[in-house]
């Protein structure tokens, strides 16, 4: 009796952790093995040939692809948000898409706050100004920074992990503002945060720390007029996505001193050109986007994208399911 065929995957680059071993025993399994993503036609050739896709944010699925991968029937997304991925096209093909939720929610709050406190605190320029050998003696005016303790802190998004960094935000005294689509009264109490309009967080934020994913909403929700609205010498802090700023408009009020600074671990484009203007600010904080990147939560993340990918190719609804109306 001939045995059924396995079901053909394209991952689109190596993973950590035992993710890819556990999947190379139930499929027949292809892997980028490069550092950068698969070019386009890469990815379009194995698309037409795969069952199942397991993509980074760096892979874009978009109709045209699907329109040529008639074997399609699983994508399972290795982060949070999904705004590389058609799912209204993945839906109508039913399609399920699976995402890595609330795995690396404390990770990324670790991080936002770590580059909250070093660009507060200049600890990238002062490092460098010691390597470059510019330490001479203790001076009284040298590398002053801005105070966490105390400041008023205005969160963009209260989900996950808006939420963690207000927890970790409350032990340094900070004053807590957030605009959300719906109120969270009972964070409100436990924490001690104020749900204010957007006006009124940008003008009293010292800190400003975006947690919204990117959808048409919240492309450039700080453009120019609202960066020229935030409190003069305020801090701006992004570990959610790139186009939530306009860039352009963030680096005329960095080099005009009107924004103190800001700390990204997020770009618009990813990775930044070598012409950019942020890379010549000394008041710019960057990170190649690596909030999530600890051992123990890139391997939980690549066991989910497995597991969502295996239940998938099974007919089964996805652990963490993108479009779980298909399953209803």
């Amino acid at each position: 009796m001939e045995r059924p065929r396995r079901p053909r995957v394209f991952v689109t680059r190596q993973l950590p952790g035992d993710g890819l071993a556990r999947l190379a025993a139930q499929v027949s399994l292809r892997v980028w093995e490069e550092q950068l993503p698969p070019p386009r036609e890469v990815l379009l050739a194995e698309a037409r040939q795969s069952d199942g896709l397991l993509t980074l944010l760096t892979d874009r699925l978009d109709e045209p692809l699907l329109a040529q991968a008639p074997t399609l029937r699983a994508v399972s997304n290795m982060a949070v948000g999904y705004d590389n991925i058609d799912v209204a096209a993945c839906t109508a093909r039913r399609i399920p898409v699976g995402n890595t939720p609330g795995v690396l929610t404390e990770t990324t709050a670790d991080f936002a706050f770590a580059l909250l406190m070093g660009l507060a605190r200049r600890v990238a320029e002062a490092d460098t100004y010691v390597r470059a050998g510019n330490w001479r003696t203790w001076e009284p005016g040298l590398l002053l920074g801005s105070d966490v303790h105390g400041a008023t802190l205005g969160l963009v998004g209260l989900g996950a992990i808006g939420e963690a960094v207000a927890r970790r935000a409350r032990g340094f005294g900070m004053r807590l503002l957030y605009v959300n689509r719906r109120a969270r009264p009972e964070l409100e109490v436990e924490l001690g945060l104020t749900r204010v309009d957007k006006a009124t967080l940008l003008t009293e934020s010292d800190f400003v720390s975006l947690h919204v994913p990117l959808n048409t909403e919240t492309r450039h929700w700080l453009g120019r007029a609202e960066l020229a609205a935030m409190k003069p010498g305020a801090l701006l802090v992004n570990t959610a996505r790139g186009p939530v700023v306009d860039q352009a408009a963030l680096a005329e009020a960095l080099a005009s001193g009107h924004l103190g600074g800001a700390a990204l671990d997020v770009t618009d484009p990813e990775p930044l050109p070598p012409n950019d203007a942020l890379l010549n600010l000394p008041n710019v904080l960057l990170a190649p986007h690596i909030a999530s990147a600890s051992h123990a939560t890139r391997g939980r993340m690549a066991s989910m994208a497995v597991d969502n990918l295996l239940a998938a190719l099974e007919g089964r609804k996805p652990p963490h399911c993108v479009n779980p109306e298909l399953f209803t």
